[in-house]
């Protein structure tokens, strides 16, 4: 098997616990829109997608521009305010961020956030900076179209062979899949152990502290 050189994180629901915070944002924004409130599992299971295309998933019947874009406006005005206090990275994350940095690991995110989001969230938690590459939707084409992957895998100078993604979302293992990216579903985000593993995950591992001894086997699980 080749040398895995690059690590590919999605951020909400993979490194970052705010789950809840989107699912709340959606329910609360179609509430002061005006629209039939979608329930819990409806949201979990968009989560990924970019902003757009996730509405257009939640209200299929929403054709009118204007209130697509009030229900966005809404949805984003509730996040931000929840994130004035920024919601927690999951146990163990920084940890192996610095220990993969410290291996030679080229690491990127490719996320359905927004890049005024992603930068925020980045800042907010002191890792401006620390990626080699992070991607997001409103850059390119929304998961789970590859293309997120290849511009990655592109600026990285790295073959798909030699990169992994981790992700909690079918969104994430599908656009791995696309780019010919080996790929690990975590069932601790958004969507289920069951729901993930219908699109086949080269492994799932239910916490993120489990995920660096997958990368590097010999090394203590933190």
């Amino acid at each position: 098997m080749p040398e895995l050189k690059t690590l590919i994180f999605d951020w909400d629901g993979t490194l970052c616990d705010s789950i809840s915070r989107i699912v709340e944002s959606m329910v609360g924004a179609a509430k002061r829109t005006g629209l039939d409130v979608p329930s819990e599992r409806a949201v979990r299971d968009i989560i990924g997608l970019g902003l757009p295309e996730a509405i257009a998933i939640l209200f299929p019947g929403l054709d009118e521009p204007w209130l697509a874009e009030k229900l966005r406006q809404e949805y984003s005005e509730h996040y931000i305010a929840l994130e004035q206090q920024p919601a927690q990275l999951f146990p163990g994350v920084i940890e192996a961020l610095d220990n993969f940095r410290s291996a030679g690991f080229k690491m990127a995110v490719a996320t359905g956030k927004s890049r005024r989001g992603l930068d925020r969230v980045l800042s907010a938690h002191g890792l401006t900076g620390f990626f080699d590459m992070t991607r997001c939707a409103d850059e390119t084409l929304s998961k789970p179209h590859p293309r997120m992957l290849e511009e990655i895998l592109n600026r990285l100078e790295t073959p798909a062979s030699c990169a992994l993604m981790l992700g909690d979302s079918e969104f994430d293992i599908r656009m791995a899949h696309g780019a010919r990216v080996r790929a690990v579903a975590a069932s601790y985000g958004a969507q289920s152990r069951e729901h993930l593993l219908q699109s086949r995950p080269e492994h799932c591992i239910d916490a993120f502290t489990e995920f660096p001894g997958l990368v590097m086997p010999g090394s203590q699980a933190i």
